[in-house]
């Protein structure tokens, strides 16, 4: 089966539902940031402030070209993966592109919990982040919507939820695939 790519801004679920898919189906999870920090050997903290974002881009630009090649795989792409000059096409090519449509209030609130291990946003009040994520929203949207597919992932919120969302996922992307 060709790859899966989850694509989508930061907290629309995208390693929530890709980890609980993996079990379920069968596939392979890869979390396009873990692979990169475990081929570099450091966290992308680290990547960024010893080599700079033009080297992480080129690492991330690699790594999607590798996973891209594989089969039995879901992919979860980080938030900025797809703006990148060709990484929708060649993903669009290679697989399927499923973007995960998180409604506003719940981006805002799941980023509220969870920003302190998000440094692009760990400094930000309330009002900032929701100002941060509409203006990034607007930057990105174009390319999400280059995806082939789209799935709400607003349901990520327990073990029932993620479970009803799997199963949703299963028979609109998975089980209708030869």
């Amino acid at each position: 089966m060709k790859p899966i790519f989850l694509i989508g801004y930061m907290g629309s679920g995208k390693s929530t539902l890709g980890n609980a898919l993996a079990p379920l189906t069968g596939l392979r999870f890869v979390d396009l940031d873990d692979y990169i920090e475990s081929r570099e050997g450091m966290k992308i903290s680290e990547i960024f402030a010893s080599r700079g974002e033009a080297a992480f881009r080129d690492m991330e630009r690699q790594a999607l070209a590798e996973v891209a090649a594989t089969e039995d795989v879901i992919v979860a792409c980080g938030g900025g993966t797809p703006c990148r000059p060709g990484a929708m096409e060649l993903m669009n090519a290679c697989g399927t592109t499923v973007y995960l449509d998180a409604s506003f209030p719940r981006l805002l609130e799941r980023l509220k919990e969870g920003r302190a291990k998000r440094p692009l946003i760990a400094s930000l009040d309330d009002e900032e982040l929701a100002r941060f994520i509409t203006s990034s929203l607007e930057t990105r949207m174009p390319y999400y919507l280059l995806a082939s597919r789209s799935f709400s992932s607003d349901r990520l919120e327990d073990e029932e939820q993620i479970a009803g969302s799997c199963n949703e996922f299963i028979a609109r992307f998975i089980a209708t695939k030869p």
